[in-house]
């Protein structure tokens, strides 16, 4: 039962973070990187797709994997719903965030923070100027795609190197590594981007008889 229960917090941290594999490093510094990135990100006003998600240890070998349906609407609100294996939710409302689990009746509410706000989805949601801010941004194309590393300025991060791939103007995939080495990707899937997104998404009503966890409240 313990350990079923801490598989269950580990994949809801995962949901909460939605971080991804990282690529190789980069082969060339671009010094118009930052720029470029801007050029995709400014434009986005709100972001919607289904994903799955895959959490790999450093020899590659598979620890995790989930699927699940997410929405991002600028300034700083995500709704990031996980369907498998376990039912997860995390919303952030601009400011604060919620990781609920609906098996555990459990909630857990943190203040928008610099820390939280840069876990790599409620980066989507944020200021592209604090973003090309905060991290070296390195481009290269593969297979067509523009994929954009972010190495943090910063030591006290989530992630090591993240990666965002796009198809032109469309985000499909984010790649990441933590410290430990271990790794992380999300593939996008039924993308639509600007489109129209219920604002009532990014509300969340804590459920009666749910335990509440606040902190840095």
């Amino acid at each position: 039962m313990r350990d079923n229960h801490t598989r269950r917090s580990s994949s809801l941290m995962f949901a909460a973070s939605a971080l991804g594999l990282t690529f190789a490093a980069p082969i060339a510094w671009a010094n118009d990187a930052a720029e470029r990135l801007t050029e995709r990100l400014d434009p986005l006003e709100n972001y919607q797709a289904s994903f799955e998600q895959k959490i790999l240890d450093g020899s590659g070998d598979r620890l995790q994997s989930a699927r699940g349906e997410m929405w991002l609407s600028r300034p700083g609100m995500l709704r990031w719903e996980v369907e498998a294996p376990y039912s997860q939710v995390v919303v952030s409302d601009g400011q604060d965030v919620y990781l609920y689990d609906p098996d555990l009746e459990q909630v857990t509410i943190q203040a928008m923070d610099d820390r939280v706000t840069h876990t790599p989805a409620l980066l989507l949601s944020g200021s592209t100027g604090e973003l090309t801010a905060s991290y070296d941004v390195f481009h290269e194309q593969q297979d067509g795609d523009d994929v954009f590393t972010l190495i943090p300025i910063s030591a006290d991060t989530l992630f090591e190197e993240l990666s965002m791939v796009f198809d032109d103007q469309i985000l499909t995939e984010l790649w990441m590594m933590d410290s430990t080495g271990q790794r992380t990707a999300i593939t996008f899937s039924d993308i639509t981007r600007n489109g129209n997104i219920d604002r009532s998404l990014f509300d969340f009503e804590i459920p009666d008889g749910t335990d509440v966890i606040r902190e840095g409240m």
